[in-house]
This record gives structure tokens, C-alpha cells and sequence, in this order.
């Protein structure tokens, strides 16, 4: 039967694990696009680095052989999405962190409005929620081709199909701004009773509705327990 094929990596890990700056790029990348590991942030920054490096031994190169590999790798970038399909070829050295992590198909979910987080977005793809051109797809860090961002869509059969499901992002009712109208008229008027000095009915600091009782004209207020 031969060997089993060895599974091998498919990034790079940094070459030195405490550069501050690297680090904290990472950790907002890893917030901005809900990515459970910095694992899966290390294998988009390996595709972009290899696209990039393989430009850096394309440009100088003025073979047919070269020709036609130049434009072989602005074809698949073109068809990711990555670059404009007007853009040059030295414009690859340009690809950013960044717009690898915007054609993943967590995001995408995210950003049409599927999910309410990127968090739920991979919730809902790894447990087989979502399809694209008709198949379903598992893998968050899957890379959405350009002509295949339109077909991606909720399976059939499942529960969240429906617009109404309480987990699918929805607008605004006109019954919960109104209850938010009446919640800043409420806070309003309560800061405008406090900034008269107290509650209706009462005196500064006073109880509410406590109201201190004058002795009549003429008579003198006598204190309580005198004869």
C-alpha cells in the first residue's frame, strides 16, 4: 500500500516568538476577525508570503516560461479577490494581512449580514450551517473565490433559513425605539427632578414626600418630651 502521505504544515510560525509590535498587531487582528488562534492568522500571512515571494523571483525573470507563470498567479489572485483585475503585477508586493483575513469566509458570513459577530459566523460554519455554490463548507479560513461570493447562503435544511430565527441578525422594530424613546424621556426627567434639588414633594436630602410642618402664627414650636 506505501507510506501514508505525511501531513505537513501549512504556515510558518514567526521567527522570534516576543516582537512586541508583531504581537500586538496579531492580538487586534485576532479581536477584529474573531480568530480562535494565532495559528490561523500565521497560514493567511503564509499565503500572502508566498504569492509575494513568488513575485520577488518572477519580476526580474524574462523567460516564456516566466511570462506565462506571471500570469497564472495574477489569474488566482484575481479570482480571490485580492487584487482588482486592472491592477499590475508589481501591485502583488502590496498584498496586506489584512485583505487575506477579508476573503475568508468567516468574515464574509459576518459582513453580509448573516451573523451578529465574526464569532457566531464560525459558529455557524463549523457546524455545517453554511454552503457555498450549493456545498457545504466547514472551514472558517476557507478563501471565497470572487465569483462564488454571491452563492454563499444557509443550508436548506437548516433551522436558520428562517429570517425570523431570534439568532439571525435583524433590523430595528418601531416598538423598540419607541421603548428606547421613553427610556431617555424617563432618564431625562430624572435628571432634571435631581437637578432641582430633590424628588417632588420633599426637600433636599428629605424624604420623598416629607414635608416639615410649621408651627401656626404666633405660637412657639415646642421640642418633643417637653411639658
Amino acid at each position: 500500500m506505501g507510506d501514508p502521505k505525511k501531513s505537513r504544515k501549512k504556515y510558518t510560525k514567526p521567527s522570534h516568538p516576543w516582537q512586541r509590535d508583531r504581537m500586538e498587531k496579531e492580538t487586534q487582528i485576532r479581536k477584529l476577525y474573531g480568530v480562535r488562534r494565532k495559528r490561523e492568522i500565521w497560514k493567511m500571512d503564509s499565503i500572502r508570503k508566498n504569492f509575494t515571494n513568488r513575485v520577488k523571483s518572477l519580476i526580474a525573470a524574462r523567460t516564456e516560461q516566466a511570462n506565462k507563470e506571471r500570469e497564472q498567479v495574477v489569474q488566482k489572485l484575481v479570482k480571490l479577490g485580492l487584487i482588482d483585475l486592472n491592477a499590475k503585477f508589481d501591485d502583488i508586493l502590496g498584498l496586506t494581512l489584512e485583505s487575506v483575513m477579508e476573503r475568508r469566509l468567516q468574515t464574509i458570513v459576518w459582513k453580509n449580514g448573516m451573523a451578529k459577530s465574526p464569532q457566531q459566523a464560525r459558529q455557524f460554519i463549523g457546524h455545517g450551517h453554511v454552503i457555498v455554490g450549493g456545498k457545504k463548507i466547514t472551514s472558517p479560513s476557507y478563501l471565497v473565490p470572487k465569483s462564488q461570493e454571491a452563492q454563499i447562503a444557509f443550508l436548506q435544511t437548516s433551522a436558520f433559513v428562517d429570517t425570523e430565527h431570534p439568532e439571525r441578525l435583524q433590523k430595528k422594530s418601531e416598538a423598540s425605539s419607541a421603548a428606547k424613546e421613553q427610556k431617555r424621556a424617563r432618564m431625562a426627567e430624572r435628571a432634571k427632578m435631581k437637578g432641582r434639588g430633590g424628588r417632588r414633594g420633599g426637600r433636599p436630602g428629605g424624604r420623598p414626600g416629607f414635608q416639615q410642618r410649621r408651627p401656626a402664627t404666633g405660637q412657639i414650636a415646642k421640642p418633643r418630651g417637653a411639658a
